[in-house]
């Protein structure tokens, strides 16, 4: 079976190719963007390994092990997806066209770091904002760009702006132990299914669901928590 056959497309969000994700808060489109891909030595393949009881040293483990690493890159991507956390570190870069306020939300969380915001106008010109003219508010649901002293800077007419933020709980051992559960179980559900056709599906066993349902963020009428 070649691997990745029978699972869900992986996103970016799960640690896969840097692809765009959009998404709409208040009415506001933003596009997010995975700069770097979460390397495969980051994954938990060993522990995985062990979960499933699985022997060691023979001749094809390193095709079973890549084998292992796609059912976690889409364990992730599907717990990610459901939950709106980034689970393992990465950079990212919000590409926008309008703030929504002062306080801008991020679509995602937890977010470590904001590196540098950048105004691109309709020429392609590019100016960095002062990083003195705005702060990161952490919050595990919904992080926020906030600005200082004034608003946030204007965005050029038919321009856009890039927010380059570092994503993530950060490394395997940092994950909270409820999400790498549900992670090591999912990914053991899509091994144990491998050869069933349909497997590909969204649905999650319940304890999964679980195990997840108090990271989900909650959104409700105009993106206010």
């Amino acid at each position: 079976m070649a691997v990745g056959a029978h699972l869900p497309k992986i996103l970016a969000p799960g640690g896969g190719a840097a692809t765009g994700r959009i998404s709409v808060i208040s009415g506001i489109m933003n596009m997010l963007t995975q700069l770097t891909e979460v390397a495969a030595a980051a994954l938990p393949v060993a522990a995985l390994r062990d979960h499933l009881r699985l022997g060691r040293g023979f001749a094809d483990v390193g095709a079973e092990d890549a084998a292992l690493e796609g059912y976690l890159r889409a364990s992730l991507a599907t717990i990610e997806r459901r939950t709106g956390k980034a689970l393992l570190g990465r950079d990212c870069v919000l590409t926008l066209y309008q703030w929504r306020c002062t306080r801008h939300p991020l679509p995602l969380s937890p977010v470590q770091q904001v590196s540098a915001i950048v105004l691109v106008d309709r020429n392609n010109m590019r100016q960095t904002v002062d990083p003195a003219r705005y702060r990161l508010v952490r919050d595990m649901s919904r992080p926020l760009i906030e600005g200082l002293g004034q608003s946030l800077p204007d965005i050029p007419l038919h321009g856009h702006a890039e927010i380059t933020l570092q994503a993530g709980f950060g490394v395997w051992a940092q994950v909270p132990a409820d999400l790498a559960q549900a992670v090591m179980l999912l990914a053991a559900t899509y091994f144990e299914h491998r050869h069933e056709r349909g497997a590909e599906g969204d649905d999650i066993p319940f304890g999964v669901a679980c195990l997840i349902e108090p990271w989900r963020t909650v959104r409700l009428i105009g993106g206010r928590r």
